[in-house]
């Protein structure tokens, strides 16, 4: 819930060699929790049919099929007051059908059901007055628990949203919600918020034998940097401070949570900050709860929030939240140990030029030896090292890769610039998904021009340049699309600097020999004309 805290963050975030955390009892995070909630986008303006719709589009758009499950109803779904024996009700406009309708509806897309409450007298809404009433759960939470079991509720958002109270105060209130859910028998999700007009307490408290998600932060906004660290919204890098000493109270069924994600939110973030902000909740076992209009998501902000690589980084069984293991100003190293003995590590470009990032895997926590493989989680090029590791991080962008012993299958990396345009072969809206079209763009060294040769493959973001519809005639369009067996898939890189297709024997050609960004790359008759000719940079 988006609201001021009243002291400054990062005075009770200096936590020095903090000890093993300790899970809620009973709680059900066993992976940090994977869902959507409503407040980024929608705030107050919410509805069931836009609840319903988002359940829809959660299907749809494959992000349920990635691992998201949580449907989450953030504040103002309830009306201004109780009913006659004192138990929440819906707000009679907004959700006319109840809310265990609305869970039964989320339920029948094979989702979970989340909703909003609070333990004081007021919700977050109620008490900065964008809604009436006062039916926060005080002195109502075993009632209050009871209903959400009823109703079907798999997680519930339980935010502070009051300046009254100790830190004892505050342990107590949410372990008394914590004792009531789990009366229930139901597992529900307990996600909780002690920083809401309170001083900061999430990040000066180990909350885990409390909750089994818990703030550690001010509210997100949608900027890289806020320049804010108290009582007001944090960018996602002032969020990364707070974050990072907090790092052993991460694991299964106990999660830091840094706030819900901003990827895709008003479309503010480019795709660059998309992946980064992404990569870096990913590596820190964050609860990933998306908070854009899923409704309406373009392709290359779907294809981050679904991103498999990525997100076995984040699901990874043993759960720990990655280490800054270098801190140099601007430019910052993260790392973490998997459960199969491999190695994430995010070289993290704050600043606004690009910068080139180095480690190595004896930093990044893998075991001495002198052979590793190393992939990129979000292009797949691998490659082979003794130890080393670096490459150079675009503005405001993160390369993340995944360390394992050993050498693996060598392949080839490199982008395409065309002689006759100078630009690189890219991704028309620049996210690497079925059917995008292939242009030329400014080269900008972006995951849609990281190309990567394998098998007579042309690989971006881990599928395949493909002749559209099996196609041969010149004219064809160039696409990208999930890779097969198929020979319109399969690609000869030429002495003479074309790039001839296998099954249509035609070069990929920049159409009518334009030099313009997002002018399409097509199929054509193989000349040494320049607009066919490549180099590899």
């Amino acid at each position: 819930m988006r609201v001021l805290a009243l002291t400054a963050v990062l005075a009770a975030a200096v936590v020095t060699a903090p000890a093993p955390a300790t899970a809620a009892p009973g709680s059900p995070a066993v992976r940090p929790p994977l869902g959507w909630n409503s407040w980024n986008t929608f705030g107050c303006d919410i509805s069931e049919a836009k609840i319903r719709a988002a359940a829809d589009a959660m299907v749809a758009s494959g992000m349920k099929a990635a691992g998201y499950e949580y449907v989450v109803v953030d504040d103002c779904w309830q009306a201004t007051t109780r009913d006659a024996a004192g138990n929440l009700r819906s707000d009679p406009v907004r959700f006319p059908s109840g809310m265990k309708a609305l869970g039964d509806y989320i339920h029948g897309k094979g989702l979970k059901f989340g909703i909003y409450q609070a333990p004081r007298e007021e919700t977050c809404a109620q008490y900065f007055n964008a809604i009436g009433g006062a039916t926060g759960a005080l002195n109502h939470e075993q009632q209050d628990a009871n209903i959400f079991a009823a109703w079907g509720v798999d997680f519930l958002k339980y935010d502070w949203c009051s300046p009254w109270g100790t830190l004892n105060d505050q342990i107590a209130g949410f372990s008394k919600m914590r004792d009531a859910l789990r009366a229930t028998g139901r597992p529900i999700v307990y996600s909780i918020n002690s920083n809401s007009a309170h001083s900061n307490t999430g990040p000066s408290y180990d909350w885990s034998p409390v909750a089994d998600m818990w703030r550690t932060t001010e509210d997100i906004t949608d900027r890289w940097t806020s320049g804010c660290t108290g009582d007001c919204f944090m960018g996602v890098t002032e969020i990364l401070d707070v974050q990072a000493p907090l790092y052993s109270r991460a694991g299964p069924q106990h999660w830091n949570d840094p706030d819900m994600l901003e990827v895709g939110v008003r479309g503010t973030f480019t795709p660059t900050e998309n992946r980064a902000h992404f990569s870096m909740w990913a590596i820190m076992a964050a609860p990933l709860i998306a908070g854009n209009d899923i409704t309406t998501m373009p392709p290359d902000v779907r294809a981050v929030l679904t991103d498999p690589d990525v997100l076995a980084v984040n699901q990874d069984g043993a759960g720990r939240q990655a280490r800054r293991v270098r801190d140099n100003g601007e430019t910052e190293v993260w790392a973490k140990t998997l459960s199969d003995g491999s190695g994430a590590v995010a070289l993290l470009n704050r600043s606004g030029a690009t910068a080139t990032i180095a480690t190595t895997a004896t930093e990044a926590g893998m075991p001495a030896g002198s052979a590793f493989n190393v992939s990129e989680v979000w292009t797949g090029a691998v490659r082979n090292t003794t130890g080393a590791i670096s490459a150079t991080v675009p503005p405001h962008g993160v390369v993340m890769y995944r360390i394992r012993t050993g050498s693996a299958t060598p392949t080839d990396t490199f982008s395409l610039r065309g002689a006759g345009s100078g630009r690189c072969l890219d991704l028309l809206g620049g996210a690497p998904v079925d059917g995008a079209q292939a242009v030329v763009w400014d080269c900008n060294g972006g995951v849609t021009q990281v190309i990567t040769s394998a098998s007579g493959q042309l690989r971006i973001g881990g599928k395949c340049l493909d002749a559209d519809n099996n196609g041969t005639a010149n004219g064809t369009r160039v696409i990208l699309w999930t890779c097969g067996t198929g020979a319109n898939q399969q690609w000869t890189l030429q002495a003479d600097g074309t790039v001839r297709g296998t099954q249509s024997g035609k070069c990929l050609d920049v159409n009518g020999a334009a030099t313009a960004n997002n002018t399409t790359v097509i199929l054509w008759t193989c000349s040494t004309a320049a607009n066919q000719r490549w180099s590899r940079t």
